[in-house]
């Protein structure tokens, strides 16, 4: 099974496409448990949780054209086991990041497990940068300068990097072309903060499975890793 990643911005059926694999995986991970209705956990841990875990389910559930799915949805947190037990497929919103990885952050030893056992994991946002071994924060400046924008006259955090859920050994960035984030993971790669990183785009998704990516939407996955005298920046396409 795979870990799948998405960029933001994919909040409209119009958008469904992007989440069909992560419940078709789902729905295969339920045959193989004898299961008709695949039951995905459905996590928001963003400010207004309970309409986003419910937004998030209406998408999945678009998304699985002729697929009735049993949704467990859970809004607020610490999460606990209970969330995330017995079932085919887990799905994370987005949000403030220090605080999703937060919450999530209880269970991270069982979301490795279950993702090792088969469970498909989808991650949307600040839900994608968590899976990460090392999750990057959400500060804007390395040093003291400031590496990606930031309010006009507001001095912006030091980008700090937390430990995640351990999912892609490699950090995840989002939002990067429409934020212009690109920059930031540019700046945190050059600075050792972190060894490499894969930047996602908006309304563009990062499937991970057995060592491959793969690449579906409208955007680019951006990959940026330590080169001799500076960095190196490629694009993942469609």
């Amino acid at each position: 099974m795979s870990v799948h990643l998405i960029g933001g911005g994919a909040t409209t059926a119009a958008d469904a496409a992007l989440y069909a694999p992560f419940v078709a995986e789902a729905s295969l991970r339920a045959a193989q448990a004898g299961r008709t209705r695949p039951r995905v956990a459905v996590i928001s841990l963003h400010p207004e949780p309970e309409e986003k875990a419910a937004a998030l389910g209406e998408l999945l559930a678009e998304a699985g054209t002729g697929t009735a799915l049993e949704l467990h949805l859970t809004a607020g947190g610490p999460i606990e086991l209970d969330a995330i037990a017995d079932v085919d497929g887990i799905a994370v919103g987005g949000g403030n990041v220090e605080n999703v990885r937060a919450g999530l952050e209880p269970v991270f030893d069982e979301l490795r497990r279950l993702v090792a056992d088969g469970v498909p994991y989808l991650g949307v946002s600040a839900g994608a940068m968590i899976a990460a071994e090392g999750s990057l924060g959400s500060g804007s400046r390395i040093g003291g300068v400031v590496v990606s924008p930031e309010d006009s006259g507001e001095a912006g955090d030091e980008l700090e990097i937390e430990v995640g859920i351990g999912l892609v050994d490699v950090a995840i960035e989002v939002h990067v072309a429409q934020r212009g984030m690109l920059s930031r993971l540019v700046a945190a790669v050059e600075s050792g903060l972190i060894a490499g990183g894969l930047g996602i785009d908006e309304r563009t998704a990062l499937i991970v499975s057995d060592g491959a990516l793969r690449v579906e939407g409208g955007g680019s996955v951006w990959r940026v890793l330590p080169a001799e005298g500076g960095v190196l920046v490629s694009t993942i396409g469609t």
